[in-house]
């Protein structure tokens, strides 16, 4: 089928998740405003860079799902995730509007764009962001091919972990390896689990028909409910931690104590609502738990950057 060039760019916005697309540079800016608070050495140009190499690398991220999803991803008796994730509604791939050969085209110019970018950081920083790119594309290739044979959810487990790390990369864009990298990833790794959690709650109908072992499959509506509440309270235990030895201040915890209350506030919601459709509701929220924590400490790295809560 020939598809227009308006179709065309719809589905190219749908195999990038467009409308999400500001929420990947500011998680990237915000590991990297803890770096430059901690050593200094901030300009625009660098916070720009830095943002171009969170948005292309996370993009080539979301198209490499895609490509490998590209079988299983026509199996959709459910389309409400569909209609939240992409802002024209459709997989572009399986719909056609964007063939596999051009998929690849998409991910190698982003993924080539980044590697450029990160070409131009200094050494032996740029080893270091590269490293952790190579690790997240393949925790998240391991991810979308685990989830579809395993008994427990290793692949979520495992898989999560690139979310954790790319606020990471983004301090080790000028930063060094130090305190702060395991204070982020103790800081977001329980809620990338929790926030997937959510998501498969909302898909378990396509996912039960594309045999997929999420954690709802794997366990049912309670046990996943009962995995998000404890990932998401381990993640609120920890945020403390995160305030006071990574010396952050009050526009931080002020942050974090409204993001606390929006995390309550979906879990809530989660035990209430009684249909995945309903459940969608929560997801949201969840996403605006991490706009809220990323531009705190992006504005809290800028404003207050040497006023910690409390001297350690």
């Amino acid at each position: 089928m020939n598809y227009s060039i308006k179709e065309k760019i719809k589905g190219y916005l749908d195999l990038t998740r467009a409308h999400f697309a500001p929420v990947w540079p500011l998680l990237f800016c915000a590991g990297a405003m803890l770096a430059f608070r901690n050593y200094g050495g901030f300009s625009w140009w660098r916070i720009i860079q830095v943002a171009l190499i969170g948005l292309f690398g996370f993009e080539a991220g979301m198209v490499l799902n895609d490509i490998l999803d590209r079988n299983i991803d026509h199996i959709e008796p459910d389309d409400t995730m569909t209609k939240y994730w992409r802002p024209f509604r459709e997989r572009p791939i399986p719909s056609g509007r964007v063939s596999l050969i051009e998929a690849i085209v998409v991910f190698s110019i982003f993924l080539i764009t980044t590697i450029v970018l990160i070409a131009f950081l200094p050494f032996p920083n740029l080893l270091f962001v590269y490293g952790i790119m190579i690790y997240a594309y393949v925790v998240e290739s391991f991810y979308n091919i685990k989830k579809r044979n395993q008994k427990v959810p290793i692949a979520q487990l495992l898989g999560r972990t690139d979310l954790a790390v790319f606020p990471i990369a983004g301090y080790v864009c000028y930063g060094q390896f130090d305190l702060t990298i395991f204070l982020i990833f103790a800081f977001l790794y329980p809620w990338a689990l929790a926030h997937l959690a959510t998501n498969d709650i909302v898909d378990v109908e396509n996912d039960a028909a594309k045999d997929l072992k999420t954690v709802t499959v794997l366990y049912g509506t309670n046990g996943n409910l009962i995995w998000i509440l404890i990932f998401s309270l381990l993640h609120i235990a920890i945020l403390p931690i995160f305030i006071i030895f990574g010396e952050l201040s009050y526009i931080a915890l002020g942050g974090f104590i409204l993001a606390t209350l929006i995390l309550i506030g979906a879990n809530i919601l989660l035990h209430q609502r009684k249909t995945p459709q309903t459940r969608l509701f929560a997801l949201p929220l969840f996403h605006a738990t991490l706009f809220v924590y990323v531009t705190s400490i992006i504005l809290d790295s800028a404003i207050l950057p040497t006023t910690p809560l409390i001297a350690i």
